[in-house]
């Protein structure tokens, strides 16, 4: 059996408020965070696929889909260039920049960051020293650029069916 623990966030502040009230409970530790909205339906569970990267390479991975362009300000979105020595046929990029729901025409990619990451502990300095970006809020995405600058982070193109369960169509 499991142990389960949670926090609560009193106030929507963004999803790296949300990821930073987690911190005494987390300590030391990587770990995942998995958003309620985003099923994922695949043969392998997409964290499992995460972990599977993280476990070679030791670094924070994001899931990622591609997204037509005309829904791409809906996402956050990466660059990055596919890492080629990875034996997952072409679905691992090493990020190298990340924009939090830009417009279609300045989006580096289309390559959207779906509800499944993978952190380590040094996100939160990373929390903490950024300030609210887009709508006013801690947004993860700037967080995770944040340790661009001083690690690697990966990002994964899932194998699997995402459904928004946010979005009426998709529930």
């Amino acid at each position: 059996l499991a142990d389960v623990n949670y926090v609560r966030q009193k106030q929507a502040l963004g999803l790296g408020h949300a990821v930073l009230r987690s911190k005494e409970l987390v300590g030391d530790e990587p770990f995942a965070v998995v958003l309620s909205d985003d099923i994922i339906d695949a043969e392998v569970p997409a964290l499992r696929q995460m972990l599977d990267v993280f476990e070679k390479y030791k670094s924070p991975v994001v899931a990622l889909m591609e997204v037509p362009r005309e829904n791409i300000s809906a996402y956050g979105v990466v660059a990055g260039d596919v890492v080629a020595d990875y034996s997952g046929r072409g679905r691992l990029v090493k990020l190298s920049d990340m924009v939090e729901k830009p417009k279609a025409d300045v989006a580096p990619s289309n390559l959207a960051i779906i509800g499944r990451y993978i952190l380590t502990p040094d996100i939160f300095h990373a929390i903490e020293t950024i300030t609210p970006g887009a709508g006013g809020e801690l947004q993860l995405t700037d967080a995770i650029k944040l340790l661009l600058k001083t690690r690697a982070v990966y990002g994964y193109v899932f194998e699997g069916t995402r459904y928004d369960a946010g979005d009426k169509f998709g529930f």
